[in-house]
């Protein structure tokens, strides 16, 4: 593994004579400095589960408690009027914390390595991509455990909804990187920012469509059901649901029906493909725009890192 310091050092912006790098240009050195950016994952991934027995599997035990739990408490105890409640669940979880882990650990990795900020140059926003990569690998994991859950309930995802689950996860990591590095430049001049997402992340999830259905939140807000979709993380999270879940009804309700019989009978939209794949191009687009922005920011405010933390 190659150390930091075998890169050769450049000029730390905010230095007299130096001069600020444009968006594209640190675009190009974030690339540039790809091995250092792998290295940086790698270490994410090991010091997370250093010392550990069990290691990785760690994260395989999380989504199969979630199964158990769910299974348990919803299907057999509660009776949700959601079949196969845990698949639902956890199609709409593992995008969530996803986004969360990674925009927790984003928003701190500046001020959590400070003494490589102030050691020597490279381009910091690789401080936060690195913990989005070690935190993808780890939605990897536990893919797998969804893929058995869907197997063990015999859950047959659809073939056409399952092609966009890549841009889906792509504006994921648009999104989440975007705000990260908004949040974690933010952070090193505000500290309360990282305490704050805490308490935003949290009614967040609950504005998210994770735990119970689309269509209900829509139906009971009524002309105002569409500000819903104004979540970036509701087309994100449906898209999986639709995808993996594949069901739209609890019974032989049509989900299309906007007026129909028995709104708890409803849902995700039983709508087309290309109404799913725009509502995702919106939010990718939306997502690159907030990404130029914060790399603008992060680029105003880098100068003073060191001095700041």
């Amino acid at each position: 593994m190659s150390d930091i310091t075998d890169t050769a050092p450049l000029p730390v912006v905010g230095e007299p004579g130096s001069a600020r790098p444009g968006i594209v240009q640190r675009i190009r050195d974030v690339w540039a400095y790809r091995e250092l950016l792998g290295n940086l994952t790698r270490k994410e991934l090991k010091v997370k589960y250093k010392g550990s027995f069990l290691g990785f599997a760690w994260s395989l035990l999380n989504p199969i408690l979630y199964l158990v739990v769910f299974w348990i408490v919803f299907q057999k105890i509660l009776g949700a009027g959601i079949p196969n409640f845990p698949i639902f669940f956890l199609a709409g979880l593992l995008p969530w914390n996803l986004f969360s882990t990674s925009l927790g650990s984003g928003t701190s990795a500046i001020t959590g390595n400070a003494s490589l900020v102030g050691r020597v140059w490279f381009p910091r926003e690789i401080l936060i991509v690195a913990p989005i990569g070690a935190n993808l690998v780890h939605f990897f994991l536990q893919f797998m455990v969804l893929i058995g859950a869907l197997a063990l309930f015999r859950v047959a995802p659809s073939p056409v909804f399952v092609t966009l689950l890549p841009f889906a996860l792509l504006t994921l990591l648009v999104l989440v990187g975007a705000l990260g590095i908004l949040f974690a430049a933010v952070n090193v001049y505000l500290r309360d920012t990282e305490h704050l997402l805490e308490l935003l992340l949290l009614a967040w999830f609950w504005m998210t469509p994770i735990v119970y259905q689309y269509l209900m939140v829509v139906e009971s807000l009524g002309r105002y059901g569409r500000l819903f979709m104004l979540n970036p993380m509701t087309s994100i999270v449906i898209t999986f649901q639709r995808a993996l879940y594949n069901h739209t009804t609890t019974g032989g309700v049509d989900a299309a029906d906007a007026r129909g019989i028995g709104a708890g009978s409803k849902i995700i939209p039983d709508a087309s493909v290309l109404w799913y794949f725009r509502n995702l191009a919106l939010v990718f687009v939306g997502s690159l725009a907030l990404f130029w922005f914060a790399m603008w920011v992060f680029g105003r405010l880098e100068g003073n890192f060191a001095e700041e933390i």
